[in-house]
């Protein structure tokens, strides 16, 4: 590959893998750690994909599989035994508080996840892409994907809801500040 292809791919997909090396790591240390040692694995390997139209899906599945290997590494990867047990539905009345909440506060939320269910939250919401590719990339079943969703969203909106919680206790009503001030 000739180093302005090579330039061009980074320059095409560094943002993305880096949101989402970001959504994996929590740090931008780690993040940027991943998106380099996935550009270096392309470089050393890339070679070897046949179809460049899958160069995305290529890189997304390297930085998943990089991230897992330091994590294993590191042995601090989260198991599926450690889920919380018995989640819930959420009921279709429930009305999304997330459009009073600023981007910092969704993207901190997030970070909270558990990480077996944000990387596919974060492919799914930030990346946009279908089950079908998140299940490709993660190298997991469609079914699979759909439920890590299902529990991930589950445990976003509980995190949501503490982060409006707090913002709200921190709104002083108007009658309590002028209370305060006279006392």
């Amino acid at each position: 590959m000739s180093n302005k292809a090579f330039t061009q791919l980074v320059d095409t997909h560094y943002a993305p893998l880096y949101r989402f090396a970001l959504s994996l790591a929590r740090n931008q240390a780690d993040a940027g750690d991943l998106v380099q040692q996935t550009f270096y694995i392309w470089a050393t390997k890339g070679h070897a994909l046949r179809e460049m139209a899958k160069a995305k899906s290529w890189l997304f599945t390297t930085l998943y599989r990089e991230f897992l290997r330091v994590r294993r590494r590191d042995n601090r990867a989260t198991s599926l035994e450690d889920l919380p047990p018995g989640e819930q539905d959420v009921p279709a009345e429930e009305i999304d508080r997330t459009a009073n909440l600023d981007a910092m506060t969704i993207m901190e939320s997030l970070q909270t996840v558990d990480e077996v269910f944000r990387a596919p939250l974060t492919l799914f919401y930030l990346e946009e892409l279908s089950y079908q590719e998140i299940a490709e990339m993660l190298e997991i079943p469609i079914g699979t994907v759909m439920s890590r969703l299902s529990r991930g969203k589950a445990q976003l909106r509980a995190e949501l809801q503490k982060a409006e919680t707090r913002s709200a206790a921190k709104v002083i009503p108007f009658n309590q500040e002028k209370q305060s001030r006279t006392s």
